[in-house]
């Protein structure tokens, strides 16, 4: 199933991730996909927020995987945010152990995801941002399975009450 809404800004597509961090569970994997300048990584920052992260969390464009710790529902989760952009061949996702970190104690974000799509679990949300510049988002959550269908539609609806756009 696919979910729409539009962001207005940065700001806005930050608030989104930090809707959808509070919804996420351990286990849990999350393909960014847009283009440079899409907001991937400040729908990432929010979903670290969303999480607990404290301090600064920026693009792992050349650390390729940054890890922080967090906390859902309570409990201590490991949040790895991946950005897969300078791979050029699919065997390197092997190499760095992509499929390592997809564990039930951590939540898994995946800048640039296309390369590792072989690696990938089954049932993962993909998150689609389209736009770049200053112009609004369009941002579509592709949902798998009916367990990431209610979580969206709670965050839409959780937006929809406080009167934000969607």
């Amino acid at each position: 199933m696919d979910y729409r809404i539009t962001s207005m800004s940065a700001e806005e597509t930050r608030e989104w991730g930090k809707q959808l961090g509070r919804h996420l569970r351990k286990g849990d994997v999350v393909a960014l996909i847009g283009d440079l300048g899409a907001g991937k990584t400040s729908l990432a920052q929010g979903i670290g927020e969303g999480l607990g992260v404290t301090g600064p969390m920026p693009s792992p464009t050349f650390t390729l995987i940054q890890e922080y710790g967090g906390q859902n529902q309570g409990a201590k989760v490991r949040l790895v945010h991946m950005d897969l952009y300078r791979l050029q061949h699919p065997q390197e996702v092997e190499v760095i152990g992509v499929e390592e970190f997809f564990a039930e104690d951590t939540v898994c974000l995946i800048e640039w995801p296309e390369i590792a799509e072989d690696y990938l679990p089954e049932n993962r949300l993909v998150v689609e941002i389209l736009g770049s510049g200053e112009q609004p988002r369009k941002i579509v959550f592709h949902t798998y399975d009916e367990t990431w269908d209610v979580r969206i539609k709670d965050i839409i609806h959780f937006r929809e009450r406080l009167g934000g756009p969607q």
